[in-house]
């Protein structure tokens, strides 16, 4: 190995991966565990990653190991679905979606015209990511470019790998939040300009949902998209009924609300689509067809009574989707995507389809990842991809260390941990290769 230690970051302890979807081939061929692992990154790129004793003397002199036993070290979770600018109304009384957008979302998001307020939350936001052991994530922000400006600029100082756009709205929403067809277009060129490819941030180019923008607006949008299909498109699709009774009054002329978005040229790879509760068999197979993606975001559409996300058929192997999983804070209850795998869990209970272990943390990693188009670069810890991982602590509670003391094999204690653990659970996070949160030294410092 030429690199100095300098260059190097070395981790010890068992590790779980995956190379494949687990919900379309065996779990021998997507899931990779390594009892006594080791994990090689240098300059922030993962260069090693397996057996302990057949590695070990690929690390330079002077190089020792942080070593993890008894942890579990992952790649780190992939958040497909989150708004950076709901952070402080999470857990605001909950009633259907739109009253919950009108009472409690556009208010709160009025508060980011003030850049100095846009900042701080965004450095609270990537901080508590990073406390739950997320080390990408697909956010929307709101109307004004600032918000996204300061989201970027705060994940830059972090070296995290961060997916955003400014939110285009030109109707039905307070005055205040409203952009134009133009101006959302215009505004959003200049922010993709600026930031796509900049560092390891990502563009999303963010409609709101259909009810939101006029038909300039979607056209605008995906004249966007056309011009730079190296953007993200990132949405909300078919997340309560009454929405939906609500896009057939404003798009009569399409055949349903996945309809509106193909119209304007906004699905295919990269683009993300959110909840997807009720989507129709011909919807799904269309997603399948053009590969556009579903944010699968439980702990949010159990709060509003949204409905139940069908996994099983999203995942038909006959025409099998892209889904990742996501928090959707702040309708969302938690940062944490172990807890949202939790929900994800009986979610799929309640739709007779057992999600075990392996599935559940595909879908926090890998999945999310293939769900965005960033699986060459995050979401795995195979060798080439960047240097994001999280070591969770099966012991971090009293609790949870008794019951993990009597798993039996992996695939238990990842369920055990998915069920039961929550930002206590995750011990480090490291991003591009390097600590970017150590819970016990954040305990001591406070």
């Amino acid at each position: 190995m030429d690199s100095t230690a300098a260059d190097v970051t070395a981790v010890r302890g068992p590790l779980v991966s995956f190379t494949g979807d687990p919900f379309l081939t065996s779990r021998e061929d997507a899931f990779v565990h390594e009892s006594d692992g080791l994990l090689i990154c240098e300059n922030g790129v993962i260069t090693g990653c397996g057996d302990y004793s057949a590695l070990r003397d690929r690390l330079p002199a002077g190089v020792e190991p942080t070593h993890y036993p008894g942890h579990v070290i992952s790649a780190g979770f992939v958040d497909t679905h989150i708004h950076c600018v709901q952070t402080e109304i999470i857990a605001a009384f909950g009633s259907q979606l739109i009253d919950w957008l009108n009472h409690y979302t556009f208010v709160e998001e009025q508060r980011f015209a003030d850049a100095d307020y846009a900042r701080r939350i965004a450095s609270s936001f990537c901080d508590e990511l990073l406390r739950n052991g997320t080390t990408t994530a697909l956010t929307f922000c709101a109307v004004y470019p600032a918000s996204v400006d300061a989201l970027f600029e705060e994940a830059s100082a972090r070296r995290m790998r961060m997916a955003a756009g400014k939110v285009l709205m030109d109707r039905n929403a307070p005055d205040a939040l409203l952009d134009t067809a133009r101006s959302g277009y215009e505004d959003s060129k200049a922010l993709l300009e600026r930031w796509h490819g900049t560092g390891r941030n990502l563009y999303a180019i963010t409609p709101r949902f259909a009810p939101t923008s006029t038909p300039a607006q979607l056209e605008a949008a995906g004249t966007l998209r056309q011009e730079h299909p190296e953007a993200l498109m990132h949405t909300h699709v078919s997340e309560n009924t009454g929405e939906i009774s609500w896009v057939r009054s404003l798009f009569p002329e399409r055949r349903g609300y996945l309809d509106v978005y193909d119209h304007y040229g906004l699905l295919g790879p990269g683009a993300v689509l959110a909840h997807g509760v009720h989507l129709t068999g011909r919807e799904r197979g269309r997603c399948a067809e053009t590969d556009t993606a579903i944010a699968h975001c439980p702990t949010s559409n159990l709060f509003l009574g949204s409905g139940l996300f069908h996994l099983h058929d999203a995942k038909d192997p006959r025409r099998p989707m892209r889904v990742g999983l996501g928090t959707d804070i702040g309708a969302g209850t938690s940062f944490s995507l172990l807890a949202t795998m939790n929900e994800a869990y009986k979610v799929a209970e309640l739709s007779n389809y057992p999600l075990d272990s392996v599935k559940a943390f595909f879908l926090a990693t890998l999945g999310g990842a293939q769900a965005m188009g960033i699986d060459d670069k995050v979401g795995s810890l195979a060798p080439g991809h960047e240097a994001d991982f999280v070591v969770l602590d099966p012991r971090a509670t009293p609790l949870l260390a008794e019951r993990t003391s009597r798993a039996g094999d992996i695939e238990e204690l990842l369920f055990v941990l998915a069920v039961m653990g929550d930002d206590r659970t995750v011990r480090a996070t490291y991003v591009d290769g390097a600590l970017a949160h150590d819970r016990d030294a954040a305990a001591s410092a406070a």
